[in-house]
């Protein structure tokens, strides 16, 4: 084990809390759920922090706006909120494909540190399309790409290819965690 990582695990100082980002099919959930189980943090779904008339949107193939989006941001920002106070470190999942949308996270914390998973429209409409129960159609790809402004300068963000196993882009975030 790396030195400093058991420090980096108790002591809330040293927690920075972390988005696994990017569009659907990326891998937000698996990577974010593996790194919070590395870390031993906790996890944020953001999927289930959508209103219901999100998730019916969606499921009926319209993309989201801004003004759908902000009251689901803000949700997952208190909750990022909540396990600081609770002295818990955190991970969530949110596609937080804007910057302004990565802005309102960080009025919550600051501290937020982006993982954002780097991935091509062809990969990603495929694993949506493989996906059984989820909401978001593959027919939504195309919005989610229009949207997207990956992580530019002045960001804390770091940039992982998707297309890569999930245990190595854990592996790879949790190492930098570990030296942030």
């Amino acid at each position: 084990m790396p030195e400093g990582t058991a420090q980096a695990r108790t002591d809330p100082a040293h927690w920075r809390p972390v988005v696994v980002m990017g569009v659907a099919g990326c891998g937000k959930t698996v990577v974010g759920e593996g790194l919070a189980t590395a870390l031993g943090w906790r996890f944020i779904e953001g999927d289930r922090l959508h209103p219901q008339a999100n998730v019916e949107r969606m499921s009926a193939g319209l993309p989201l706006t801004d003004a759908h989006r902000w009251s689901w941001l803000d949700a997952i920002g208190m909750q990022i909120a909540e396990a600081g106070r609770d002295g818990v470190g955190s991970v969530a999942a949110c596609s937080a494909l804007k910057r302004v949308y990565r802005d309102g996270l960080r009025s919550h914390d600051g501290r937020i540190l982006f993982i954002y998973l780097d991935i091509d429209k062809a990969t990603a409409a495929a694993r949506v399309a493989a996906r059984k129960g989820h909401f978001m159609p593959a027919s939504l790809i195309d919005s989610q790409f229009a949207d997207l402004e990956p992580p530019g300068p002045g960001e804390a963000a770091i940039r992982l290819d998707a297309r890569r196993p999930v245990g190595d882009l854990v592996a790879e975030a949790a190492d930098v965690l570990r030296t942030v």
